[in-house]
């Protein structure tokens, strides 16, 4: 199969965030004249955005990228990009012979620099684009979006890096400081995206709660949330993901209950229950906090759908640090729960502590946190039969559509599934006629009727 001259294949790996930068790249290639290829056989540039998180999204990676290297021809560049190569740098070389150019994920926007430098030049050892001082969310380039479309959704990045000093997390160490874009970069974006017909905006960085204090903003958040509703009044939904406990204000929580366009959702990553755990961890350690204003946002919006995640197996975690979380799960009914086993992670503070709780007894620990979720998951949406929901489409087939609510963020919650197939990116009410342990099924309404949330 022949090689097509100025093209490229991309392979994007990891969070949303990584999503943003693989199509920011692939702008400044297309811009360049390169043509995107969903084979990599036939392209002559193969780059791989990775992720570096944590062990299983490395080994994924390096996975990735040697099979790219072995399948590799004569006139095809191997590019590995993002966080694991921002992370490790040349030591990639040692696991994956074959790579032309390392591209860390501070210098994404360097790609085509790199791709013209490998095509023209010879170069018997690989490139690299890897400063330590560059700043991660990188410049607002003139017709490079810093956004990401999928159906009628658009992840759209508002800040990224890190300045949290989360003990288990080597996010800081990959990304740098927290980086916020301007606040009339993003509102011009989101004009754009809400011009192409985007129905779902979905804010993104690091740390949402965050943003704009590198800025000198002060609710800098909720500040962007009500500049937001009033510059693109034609978007529906606006979600907000990756909130910072203690850091959700009587303001934030304020703009989201009285905008009908943001949506009554939020995901605030909690990571454990038991105060020793989470002081170990470098986390908020207050619970009590974390009790009263979930209970303000409740009340102030009754429909709220509340997601998180916890850890389970941090070095240190006793039988009864992990009955504590239990029971702060079930006291506490989240509608989406998301779990995780410690991930050893040299470099981390972390490090000293060592990973001394046996894989056997973490994942003996995830299941049985799991097993208290998941009967909380189905009443929770068994008590949304026979409500009404407006219903995002992202596909369909045989009859079918699939498609998402206001409780459920892309990839990470439950589906929708609707008798009939309607057009991606149309929101349709429903009325919710079965429910699983994470997803519900329905039938459509009558577009006359008026469409409602669940309250």
């Amino acid at each position: 199969m022949k090689i097509q001259q100025g093209t490229f294949y991309l392979l994007s790996l990891g969070c949303a965030k990584n999503t943003v930068d693989s199509d920011s790249m692939a702008q400044l290639l297309m811009a360049e004249g390169y043509r995107p290829l969903s084979a990599p056989s036939r392209a002559e540039v193969l780059i791989v955005n990775t992720c570096g998180f944590i062990a299983p999204a490395r080994e994924e990676s390096i996975q990735h990228l040697r099979t790219l290297a072995r399948k590799k021809r004569q006139g095809q560049w191997l590019i590995a990009a993002g966080c694991l190569t921002q992370r490790y740098g040349k030591h990639i070389l040692e696991q994956v012979p074959g790579i032309d150019g390392i591209l860390g994920t501070r210098r994404w926007m360097d790609i085509v620099q790199v791709v013209r430098q490998l095509r023209n030049t010879p170069h018997p050892q690989p490139l690299y684009h890897l400063p330590d001082e560059a700043q991660t969310i990188g410049p607002d380039l003139p017709g490079i979006s810093r956004s990401s479309r999928f159906g009628g959704s658009a992840y759209l990045k508002i800040a990224d890096g890190c300045r949290r000093p989360c003990a288990f997390c080597a996010i800081p160490l990959i990304k740098g400081p927290a980086v916020s874009r301007p606040v009339e970069s993003i509102l011009e974006e989101a004009r754009q995206l809400q011009a192409q017909g985007v129905r779902e905006l979905i804010l993104i960085a690091q740390d949402t709660t965050d943003y704009g204090h590198d800025l000198g903003m002060k609710e800098g958040l909720a500040t962007l949330l009500e500049h937001l509703v009033r510059a693109v009044p034609e978007i529906d939904w606006i979600r907000v993901l990756y909130a910072y406990p203690g850091h959700v204000t009587d303001r934030l929580i304020e703009v989201m209950a009285n905008h009908r366009q943001i949506l009554p959702y939020l995901d605030m990553p909690l990571q454990h229950a038991h105060p020793d755990t989470l002081r170990r961890m470098r986390r908020p350690a207050n619970i009590e906090w974390v009790y009263r204003t979930i209970e303000k946002m409740r009340r102030i919006m009754p429909n709220l759908a509340l997601r998180t995640t916890f850890i389970v197996g941090y070095p240190g975690e006793t039988e009864s640090e992990f009955n504590a979380l239990l029971d702060f799960v079930r006291a506490m009914r989240f509608d989406r729960v998301g779990a995780f086993t410690f991930s050893f992670e040299p470099g981390t503070a972390s490090e000293a502590l060592g990973d001394p709780i046996p894989p056997e007894v973490k994942r003996e620990r995830y299941e049985r946190l799991m097993e208290v979720q998941q009967p909380i998951s189905l009443e929770i949406n068994q008590s949304f039969i026979g409500k009404r929901l407006d219903v995002l489409i992202e596909g369909h087939e045989k009859g079918i559509s699939i498609g998402r609510s206001y409780r459920d963020a892309p990839e990470i919650d439950g589906l929708v599934i609707i008798e009939g197939e309607f057009p991606v990116g149309s929101i349709v009410p429903v009325q919710v006629s079965g429910a699983m342990t994470y997803d519900l099924s329905a039938v459509p309404l009558p577009q006359s009727l008026p469409v409602l949330q669940a309250l």
